[in-house]
């Protein structure tokens, strides 16, 4: 065996013990990338780990897990990168379908879900965590205030699916124009690749394509992962929003369907919940809308298990393909300042939509002192403790079957 093909597999047990240790989300994950992919493996070095970070976190869809197939693809190109990508994602979305599935049987046999009705109310908590977090890493100037509020007042007022992508790209182009604040690069000539953003743009018309002729459930449901995993900057936190109206608010009707959610908000809650507890990426909580989709259609276990994995597809693959082509132009591409001015409305809008899914998602609950108490000391426990969320989830489990 080459000493290329050894490094290989070495690195892919690596991922694999990181897709089964790595808790606490995206924001504790490049942590664990820095412990066993550079101090102990040393697979690439501290900077170069930072900067694809970085680079991650200006596109969309999910920051961790671009980053470690990045890491992938530099060391060993696509075909490495792939399959970094299924190791990383695989359990916790065979987990979350697996959850999905478990929640639909009890709701078939009319069982009470009452045992998660304290983690319906601690999710919000991380809700609003997630919201507080990307405000005071990205708020810092009057705009960014003003484009955040705005955006949080808009998402709030139009319950659409339509309202999100369209809030990003306007904040975006607004801070566009603070470009002169940018201070002035000197721009490289590069020779671009556009394989990859070609690939990515095919498979989105496909897809639409496709669903449209044949009302495929599992085809529509890629396909509406896949666009909303291609607009989506920041994280699994932020995705929620747009999650929720689309599954439980609103739910576009075929030929012959009564509107009708996919999910309820109790089933949406408890899912998101589970996957803060949840090793490895946040998004395979896609997985599990995905599954408890179908099961809302009337299909059975069979069904519901391609519905999870075309759903896990449709999130993860649009980013995978934009980091792909982003890798190879970058350091071009950010010469220019409108697009490093974008940014700033970009994360603003994010930081907005984030604080309106936490007022969003609790409106569904029974406003007492319980829920009430429930979310904010969640939120208060992972402000200013360290213990860690994934603990926090089995404990309101537990409670629940306890105090019946």
């Amino acid at each position: 065996m080459s000493v290329r093909k050894n490094r290989d597999l070495v690195f892919l047990k690596d991922v694999l013990l990181l897709s089964f240790s790595s808790f606490g989300g995206p924001q504790t994950h490049l942590g664990h990338f820095n412990k066993h992919l550079v101090d102990r493996r040393r697979y690439i070095s501290e900077t170069e780990l930072q900067e694809l970070n970085a680079l991650c976190q200006v596109l969309p869809g999910p920051t961790s897990t671009q980053t470690i197939c990045a890491i992938g693809y530099r060391l060993g190109g696509a075909k490495l990168a792939y399959l970094t990508l299924l190791i990383w994602a695989l359990p916790s979305v065979c987990l979350m379908i697996a959850a999905g599935m478990l929640i639909s049987s009890y709701q078939s046999r009319e069982i009470s879900l009452a045992f998660t009705r304290f983690i319906q109310p601690m999710a919000v908590g991380f809700v609003a965590y997630a919201g507080y977090t990307i405000i005071q890493k990205n708020i810092q100037t009057k705009s960014s205030i003003a484009i955040m509020i705005g955006a949080a007042v808009v998402s709030f007022l139009f319950r659409t699916p339509y309202i999100f992508p369209a809030t990003i790209l306007i904040a975006g182009a607004l801070t566009s124009f603070k470009y002169k604040n940018q201070p002035k690069q000197e721009k490289l000539e590069t020779s671009i690749s556009w394989n990859n953003l070609m690939l990515w743009a095919g498979v989105l018309i496909a897809a639409a394509a496709i669903g449209g002729i044949t009302k495929s459930l599992p085809i529509r449901l890629f396909e509406n992962f896949y666009r909303n995993g291609s607009l989506i900057f920041g994280g699994g936190q932020v995705l929620t929003p747009l999650l929720y109206t689309e599954f439980v608010e609103y739910a576009k009707p075929v030929a012959g369907e009564v509107a009708r959610p996919y999910v309820t908000s109790e089933e949406f809650l408890s899912g998101f919940a589970l996957a803060q507890s949840l090793p490895g990426p946040i998004f395979s909580f896609s997985a599990y809308l995905g599954a408890l989709a179908m099961h809302s259609r009337g299909l059975g276990p069979a069904d519901q298990i391609i519905g999870g994995l075309f759903s896990a597809a449709g999130i993860f693959l649009p980013g995978i393909f934009l980091i792909f082509f982003m890798i190879r132009v970058w350091e071009a591409l950010k010469k220019y300042r409108p697009i490093r001015a974008s940014l700033e409305g970009i994360l603003a809008a994010n930081a907005g939509l984030v604080a309106s899914a936490a007022v969003i998602l609790f409106q569904p609950l029974d406003f007492n002192i319980t829920n009430f108490g429930l979310a904010v000391g969640t939120f208060m426990i992972l402000v200013f403790t360290r213990v860690p969320s994934w603990m926090l989830i089995p404990i309101g489990l537990l409670s629940g079957l306890v105090f019946r």
